[in-house]
């Protein structure tokens, strides 16, 4: 026999102190709330504004170079360490909470080429136009030292690239050819050549530390395993890659930076076809860096803008610009994964925030309560007309907004003419030789 007793518990209504807020008795049973999706879609709508609102990704600017950003490097152990090399071969060490250059060395005759900390973060190495390699010590010099690199190696021609190893005390650079160098040697332990006249990156693998890829002047990647003598694979493409960023939760794919405007996400076992095509630069993309994650990656372009990608769309979630901003020539994304540092070449280096509405600093229970509530409504609410269009909507500049059109309706035209199917993945933009066939066709 089922006897029903009334049973009150004080915890369910009486507040432990006075400055709580009264709480209030909820009955879940959903045939008492009938108009729950209506309501849940209200909030929906208000949290998507609201985002928009407060997105203001823009942080900082570390103003104190003379010539254009060239390179950045990223501390292994520092979170609040960042490394820059200027056009005028100039390297600065910043510390990032503060905002403030913490040391400046004049490491180069002309352009830092690249830069690289080592994985145990007490050094870092250089390259340059002067056709060396210098290895540094990360601490500053003491009072009454001369700033002096703890090594030099002279190369027999100019080094475009430079990349260490995860775990080894082995570095990789790139010029004429792929050199594999030991730090303890003055000469390259191993060199891969296939052909072409130049190699403009190369990357380590930070999974599998015994692979690595380069981008060469004959528009191909070129992949190899320091274990192998010769290299590994090789990919053409219809034009020439700027660099290329492993992800770093799969080893076996990796996105490229194209001249095209667009970025490709390829797998390394299956290099016929990309697995993704990242369209939406109207300019060449000149830098791409994962975040730590291995679900996103940012890209910097020739038409002053930076755009984050999750790894499997083909558009961009977000795109970041300034009016002052010019040429973003490089690009990182901090290693707790809130934060990206991008370089350009009116001398600047920017800190953004990852997430353009995120809320920085020390967040209450209720606060963390409130904002995982309502992106569970905007994930839920995503696809509705409304929503979608809020959420998706980004100013950008009319410079960029005209060619964004422009280069739409060639494509249109372009699958028109040649019967391409329209699968999602269009194909790359035409570069500028192209541009003025179409204006004339389209006058025609």
């Amino acid at each position: 026999m089922k006897v029903k007793v009334l049973s009150r518990n004080p915890d369910d209504y009486v507040r432990e102190t006075k400055h709580d807020i009264q709480r209030v008795p909820r009955n879940y049973d959903p045939s008492l709330h009938p108009f729950e999706v209506g309501r849940e879609y209200t909030r929906a709508l208000n949290a998507t504004k609201l985002e928009r609102v407060f997105a203001k990704p823009f942080l900082a600017s570390l103003d104190g170079h003379r010539d254009g950003v060239n390179c950045l490097a990223k501390h292994p152990q520092s979170l609040s360490t960042l490394l820059s090399g200027s056009c005028d071969g100039e390297v600065k060490v910043w510390n990032l909470t503060k905002h403030e250059c913490v040391r400046t060395l004049q490491a180069h005759e002309g352009f830092v080429r690249g830069m690289v900390v080592r994985y145990c973060g007490t050094s870092f190495f250089t390259i340059g136009d002067d056709k060396t390699i210098k290895h540094w010590k990360m601490e500053a010099p003491g009072y009454g030292e001369e700033e002096e690199p703890l090594n030099t190696v002279l190369g027999k021609a100019v080094f475009t690239g430079l990349d260490h190893h995860q775990k080894n005390a082995v570095f990789a650079t790139c010029g004429h050819q792929v050199d594999i160098w030991d730090e303890q040697r003055s000469t390259p332990i191993r060199s891969f050549t296939w052909g072409v006249d130049s190699f403009s990156s190369v990357r380590f693998n930070p999974v599998e530390t015994e692979l690595l890829g380069s981008c060469a002047s004959d528009r191909s990647i070129v992949l190899y395993d320091m274990r192998e003598s010769t290299p590994l694979k090789k990919v053409i493409m219809t034009m020439r890659t700027n660099t290329i960023s492993w992800n770093p939760m799969e080893a076996y794919y990796f996105t490229c930076a194209n001249e095209d405007y667009n970025l490709y996400t390829y797998d390394m076992r299956h290099l016929e076809n990309p697995v993704k095509v990242h369209v939406d630069h109207v300019s060449a993309v000149l830098d791409v860096d994962y975040s730590p994650t291995g679900r996103e990656f940012v890209s910097a372009s020739f038409d002053k803008t930076i755009r984050i990608f999750p790894k499997d769309s083909a558009s961009s979630r977000e795109v970041y610009h300034t009016k002052r901003m010019q040429h973003v020539i490089c690009v990182k994304w901090s290693a707790d994964s809130k934060y990206i540092l991008s370089g350009s070449d009116e001398m600047n280096i920017r800190l953004w925030k990852a997430n353009a509405a995120e809320k920085l600093g020390v967040l209450s229970p209720r606060e963390k309560q409130a904002i995982h509530y309502s992106q569970k409504l905007k994930e839920k609410f995503q696809h509705h007309p409304q929503i979608k269009r809020i959420a998706r909507h980004r100013h950008l500049p009319k410079v960029i907004h005209h060619q964004k059109n422009e280069l739409r309706v060639m494509k249109e035209a372009r699958r028109r003419n040649t019967g391409e199917k329209n699968d999602g993945n269009p194909p790359r933009p035409p570069f500028k030789g192209e541009l003025a066939i179409w204006a004339g066709a389209r006058e025609k």
